[in-house]
């Protein structure tokens, strides 16, 4: 019997790295999977990808910044595999400039796509957990849920020209915190995964200028590579993480294991405390 055999979960992001990872790894241990991406393509390629290796999934591509995406997220996945079980708020990507250069738009697209998004997620499916933690407590059972919000070490010890990312990953922690104690009769553990420094295409090592567009702004991609040495040669462990072990932080948070778990935050970074 595979851990999470049953349960729904709901993944932003995870058409690409580390939420593509996070999405693998919980279908192969059971999960039903709802997966977002910006863009349809990748998030059919991974609905493709688990249905092929015998799990179920749908996609529900577009901006979790969208102002109806969140209640079309979470009812997708209620109306296809009737729960939710995990909540994986993994969406997001940086946008980066010193505090003199960056302007309104900058701070506040952080803050929308990195913390307010989470916040509306949450809130979308709050009414169904309510509902059924009623309904199980009135049968004298106790049903585990999971939610795992993802910060960073930004947002655990700041970064420099990182001040919008670094507020917004930081107010992830207080959304955690905050939760956790509201929802705890409720029997949903609300935890916090930090990363540190992960090989995605966001931080890949190269000085060729890559960008893309995300909600209509132009965000770089990659980092120079004596930056990406420079960063390697500060983790203990002596190498940035790779996507899968980012997801294993998150599935930690998602088994059974972590019933008595709440409040959380984990960092992932190969040894780095901040």
């Amino acid at each position: 019997m595979k851990k999470l055999e049953g349960k729904v979960a709901y993944v932003t992001g995870s058409g690409r790295g580390i939420g593509r990872a996070v999405a693998l790894k919980l279908a192969d241990d059971g999960a039903k999977i709802v997966v977002n991406d910006l863009d349809q393509e990748p998030a059919d390629e991974v609905v493709a990808e688990i249905k092929a290796g015998g799990g179920d999934a749908i996609a529900v591509a577009g901006s979790v910044t969208d102002d109806d995406f969140a209640e079309r997220f979470i009812n997708t996945g209620i109306e296809t595999f009737g729960g939710v079980d995990i909540i994986v708020n993994n969406a997001g990507y940086t946008w980066d400039a010193m505090i003199h250069k960056m302007g309104d738009e900058q701070f506040d697209a952080m803050i929308d796509v990195h913390l307010k998004a989470p916040w509306k997620i949450l809130k979308a499916a709050s009414t169904f957990i309510r509902n059924a933690a009623a309904e199980e407590a009135a049968e004298e059972r106790e049903v585990f849920r999971k939610v795992v919000n993802i910060s960073s070490v930004a947002g655990t010890g700041g970064n420099v020209g990182q001040s919008n990312y670094s507020s917004a990953k930081s107010g992830v922690l207080g959304l955690t915190k905050s939760l956790a104690k509201e929802w705890g009769r409720l029997k949903v553990n609300v935890n916090c995964v930090a990363f540190g420094f992960i090989d995605t295409r966001l931080t890949t090592a190269t000085d060729e200028k890559m960008t893309t567009v995300v909600d209509g702004n132009e965000v770089a991609l990659g980092i120079p590579k004596k930056v990406h040495q420079g960063f390697s040669g500060m983790i203990p462990l002596g190498r940035p993480g790779t996507v899968e072990e980012a997801a294993g932080g998150v599935y930690l948070f998602c088994t059974p294991e972590s019933n008595y778990v709440s409040g959380q935050t984990l960092i992932v970074g190969g040894g780095i405390t901040l």
